[in-house]
């Protein structure tokens, strides 16, 4: 688990942009589309900057129930500024919950893989990239994936 917990914290400091706005979330959402119809994958994928929903997809096969999870999870992102699953994985390695340490209804939030923070390097966290639809550590990669791509571009 500490290991894995490395590779997140990693990615974090890793993945950060130089500027990101409305064109950089269009961008970064097809991407994570274009990976998703390549693999035949049904997910529901999110951009947010500053609160402001700048990018939403819900490919074939999704339900309501994927964006409920979207709006737990960047709401995980919101208050930490650390990714779902990385303070998810945080939290199992000391045998604790997010409800229980932070006094929230578990129903309004999700520690669960799949939301990512957008930061910009000598800014911080402007927004969150979620997808849902995927087993957690799954979603995690695939948006991890399409910011490794998009950054590298």
């Amino acid at each position: 688990m500490e290991d894995l917990i490395r590779e997140l914290e990693t990615q974090e400091e890793r993945l950060q942009f130089s500027r990101f706005d409305n064109t950089d979330a269009w961008a970064l959402g097809c991407l994570l589309v274009d990976l998703a119809r390549e693999r035949d994958l049904s997910i529901t994928i999110d951009i947010r900057r500053h609160g402001h929903q700048l990018f939403h997809a819900a490919l074939p096969g999704t339900a309501p129930d994927n964006d409920r999870w979207i709006e737990r999870k960047i709401r995980v992102v919101e208050r930490l500024n650390a990714s779902s699953y990385l303070v998810g994985r945080r939290l199992a390695a000391r045998g604790r919950t997010f409800d229980a340490d932070y006094g929230v209804n578990p129903a309004d939030y999700a520690t669960h893989g799949g939301a990512f923070p957008i930061r910009v390097r000598d800014v911080g966290v402007v927004g969150v990239v979620t997808v849902s639809g995927l087993p957690q550590a799954d979603d995690h990669a695939l948006v991890v994936e399409a910011l490794e791509r998009f950054l590298a571009g």
